[in-house]
């Protein structure tokens, strides 16, 4: 085989990339130098519970939707998984008027206190959100039943207190 300057060029193209790519470490930083997240982590509530070292004590094994509570020392959070991801919008979207923090997965979600979440999406990725606060704003007192994670919300509103006629 001969070796022309075209072949030359792309071969020594190919090995400057390839010599640029091995520095990198395999790290990504998001450009302050902190490290981003890992890559998103995916599977069944046990696999995702054992992932954060957690023995999931199991709220609800539905067909949508299980759910389990997790401990972190003294800080509890939820660990949800869906059968969809349509089924995971909603139930965020509806979870969300209850304020809290939440960790959004490829069909799973952690709903915790924000550094516990912190802690999480570093072993397993995913996005922090946050939920409404409604507990600054007035719409007639009392509480919200209770929240995703099924802790009693004070001060927010609690639709209609009755009518009297």
């Amino acid at each position: 085989m001969r070796l022309t300057r075209p072949m030359l060029a792309l071969t020594g193209a190919v090995a400057v990339l390839a010599l640029a790519g091995c520095g990198s470490g395999g790290e990504e930083t998001n450009g302050d130098g902190k490290s981003e997240a890992p890559v998103m982590a995916t599977g069944s509530l046990e696999h995702l519970a054992a992932e954060v070292k957690c023995e999931p004590n199991m709220q609800t094994d539905a067909d949508t939707i299980r759910q389990a509570i997790c401990e972190k020392g003294k800080e509890k959070y939820v660990l949800a998984t869906f059968a969809t991801d349509r089924g995971q919008r909603e139930w965020i979207e509806t979870a969300k008027d209850y304020g809290g923090f939440y960790l959004v997965g490829r069909k799973w979600v952690a709903v915790g206190e924000e550094n516990v979440l912190e802690d999480l999406r570093g072993r397993l990725g995913g996005d922090v959100e946050e939920g409404i606060d409604h507990s600054n704003m007035d719409h007639g007192g009392g509480a919200h039943p209770s929240g995703p994670a099924g802790e009693k919300k004070e001060g927010g509103h609690s639709g209609h207190a009755g009518h009297e006629g």
